[in-house]
């Protein structure tokens, strides 16, 4: 009689928000885990979303980089050699672009290519790739964009030479007008803005993907780990239950970023840290981490306790 009564009750919830049996309801999640709803992915009358890929830039040498510069990082550029055959045109990776343009093509034939751009057509790395394609065909002067999902094709990993990127992280934004005198009208209004919304960062020298930042009230270090979620969670609990998890004096392990499949944990600082203090802490860090990620050993009480504060304390970023 109970079994029945469990059937009929999600027979009645399946009639009631509009799907059958065993299929959500139009308001729930897809369960393809695309993150939609139901109804605005598989359950759409045009057919489902374009595929959401987790970890998109993975594969990549500077995986790391890649993302901190996509999500956490103002103003920074980096070289990016595209691989043999594909073109001989110089392309320089920006963090953004004036008007938040995906890529301009410069007057030299330079292509620069925009990694704050949200396409939201499920795969940022082919999104990417798409908008590099257009630029290296382009006529020098021309703005690139992307307003229709790309669909199969190279993605950016395909296109590139893998290697280490050379990082330079700017003041600000003067980098778009270096080659003009007098920047006015709306590039000049444009340049006002985005360099007053920048705040001052720096990548560490010492480890991989990690960046100091002064956002005026405080001082954070972010910083982008390739490691497996849960391995790095595990790892940092036993770090911190033992007082290992400070990276300068003052300084306190307050959370992190969950972002294109990877974690960036973050770091408060005592206001007038700078970043320079960071580099041997964080190389010291890196190496107790190192340690930390290969025991395999479980958990204990205080491990778990930690654990779990550090699992509640994530924000994602998509």
């Amino acid at each position: 009689m109970a079994k029945r009564s469990r059937v009929k009750a999600r027979n009645e919830h399946a009639e009631h928000s509009g799907g059958a049996v065993g299929q959500p309801g139009p308001r729930q999640p897809c369960p393809c885990g695309s993150g939609r709803r139901y109804k605005a992915c598989h359950g759409s009358p045009h057919g489902p979303a374009a595929t959401y890929v987790t970890r998109p830039f993975e594969g990549l040498t500077s995986e790391c980089d890649v993302i901190a510069m996509r999500e956490l990082v103002p103003a920074a550029t980096a070289p990016l050699h595209v691989a043999d055959g594909v073109s001989d045109r110089e392309v320089v990776l920006c963090t953004l672009l004036p008007m938040a343009t995906p890529a301009l093509v410069r007057e030299d034939g330079t292509v620069w290519l925009a990694l704050q751009v949200q396409h939201s057509f499920g795969d940022p790395s082919r999104d990417l790739a798409a908008v590099l394609e257009q630029a290296l065909a382009a006529e020098p002067g021309s703005a690139i964009g992307l307003t229709d999902p790309p669909g199969e094709g190279p993605r950016l990993q395909d296109l590139v030479a893998d290697g280490p990127l050379e990082v330079t992280v700017h003041e600000g934004f003067d980098f778009w007008v270096a080659d003009q005198d007098d920047p006015g009208g709306s590039m000049g209004a444009a340049l006002e803005n985005a360099n007053a919304a920048a705040n001052a960062t720096r990548r560490l020298s010492s480890v991989e993907a990690a960046y100091w930042t002064d956002v005026g009230t405080k001082e954070h270090l972010r910083w982008v780990m390739p490691h497996g979620e849960e391995r790095l969670l595990s790892a940092l609990a036993r770090l911190h239950a033992a007082g290992k998890d400070s990276v300068a004096e003052g300084s306190r392990l307050v959370g992190m970023f969950r972002t294109h499949g990877v974690l960036a944990p973050v770091w408060d600082l005592p206001l007038g840290t700078g970043a320079e203090v960071l580099e041997e802490p964080a190389a010291s860090f890196a190496k107790e981490l190192e340690a930390a990620l290969a025991d395999e050993s479980p958990l204990t009480a205080p491990q778990r306790s930690a654990r779990s504060g550090l699992t509640n304390r994530q924000l994602t970023i998509r």
